[in-house]
C-alpha cells in the first residue's frame, strides 16, 4: 500500500512540472534579471544558489543587478525539472553574458537551485557584441514530434564532444555544416558548406567534470555546465567555469554555444 501511495504522489509531481509551467518560470528569471529583483522568483527555503562555482549570498550576486536583455533562448526539461536560459545584455552599461540552470521542485512549484556561468569582460574571448550578432542569426528550430532524437542520444552526443578533450581518438558527432560560439568567436562565418565544430587535440588530455545538464528533446538541445580544466590548469582546483549549449538534429551536432569564466582575468592571452 506504501509503494502504490508513493508512486501515486510521484506521478502527481511529475506531471506538475509541464512545458509551460518550465516556459512560465524562464521568463520570470528573465523578468527577475532585467529588473535586478531575485525576489520576483518562486524561490525554496533553503536555495542553492551558485555563481561560477561560488556561493555568494543572493544579494550579492548578478541578480541583483539590473540588465539590458537584448537576446534570451531557454530549454526545458519536464523529466528533471528544470530549465536552461542563455542571455546576452550587451546593451547595458556593464555587458554580460549569462547561461543560468534552474532546479525546480514539481511538488511545490519552488526553484530550489540557480546555477549561473556569469561572463564578462576579461572572461575568455568575451565579446557580448559579437555573441549577440552571431546568436541572432541561427535557426534553433523545434524538432518535429516524429524526428526527436530520445534524451539518451541528445546526452550521448554532447558528452561525446565533451570526452574527446581528453582522448582525441573518440568519435564526435558533428554535423555538416556545424557551427560553434565560443565567446565571441564565431566558425560559422566560414564557407556554410564546411563549417566544423571540431577541436583540435589539447596540448594534454582533459578531464571535465562537474557536469550538470538540462535536455529538452523537443528542442534537440542540451544545455551542460562544467568546469573547463585547461586555461588555469596551474590553480588550486585547476578548473574554470563553463558552460556549453548543443543543438542537435537526427543524433548530429549542428550548433554549440561555449562561453567560459576566468578565475584570473584574461586567462589563456
Amino acid at each position: 500500500m506504501f509503494s502504490l501511495l508513493t508512486l501515486a504522489l510521484a506521478s502527481t509531481a511529475s506531471a506538475a512540472c509541464t512545458r509551460s509551467f518550465l516556459q512560465d518560470i524562464a521568463a520570470t528569471y528573465i523578468k527577475a534579471q532585467t529588473a535586478g529583483t531575485p525576489s520576483l522568483l518562486p524561490l525554496n527555503t533553503p536555495l542553492t544558489y551558485v555563481e561560477n562555482d561560488l556561493h555568494p549570498a543572493l544579494n550579492a550576486s548578478v541578480l541583483t543587478t539590473p540588465l539590458s536583455i537584448d537576446f534570451h533562448r531557454s530549454v526545458y526539461d519536464t523529466t528533471t525539472c528544470s530549465t536552461y536560459t542563455e542571455l546576452n545584455a550587451n546593451s547595458s552599461s556593464h555587458p554580460y553574458v549569462i547561461v543560468t540552470l534552474i532546479r525546480v521542485d514539481a511538488a511545490t512549484s519552488k526553484i530550489t537551485t540557480i546555477d549561473s556561468v556569469v561572463s564578462d569582460d576579461g572572461d575568455w574571448i568575451f565579446d557580448a557584441k559579437a555573441h549577440l550578432s552571431y546568436a541572432l542569426t541561427e535557426k534553433w528550430d523545434p524538432i518535429p514530434a516524429e524526428k526527436r532524437d530520445t534524451r539518451e542520444v541528445l546526452l550521448a552526443a554532447a558528452n561525446a564532444y565533451l570526452n574527446q578533450w581528453g582522448n582525441v581518438s573518440l568519435p564526435v558527432p558533428l554535423g555538416t555544416p556545424c557551427a560553434r560560439l565560443e565567446g565571441g568567436l564565431y566558425t560559422g562565418s566560414r564557407n556554410a558548406s564546411s563549417n566544423s565544430c571540431f577541436m583540435p587535440a589539447f596540448p594534454m588530455p582533459l578531464t571535465v567534470g562537474n557536469r550538470r545538464w538540462v535536455i529538452d528533446e523537443e528542442m534537440g538541445t542540451v544545455g551542460m555546465l562544467n568546469d573547463f580544466p585547461f586555461l588555469e590548469a596551474s590553480k588550486p582546483n585547476g578548473t574554470t567555469p563553463s558552460s556549453n549549449m548543443f543543438y542537435i538534429v537526427g543524433g548530429l551536432i549542428r550548433y554549440i554555444h561555449e562561453n567560459t569564466v576566468c578565475a584570473t582575468r584574461m586567462c589563456g592571452r
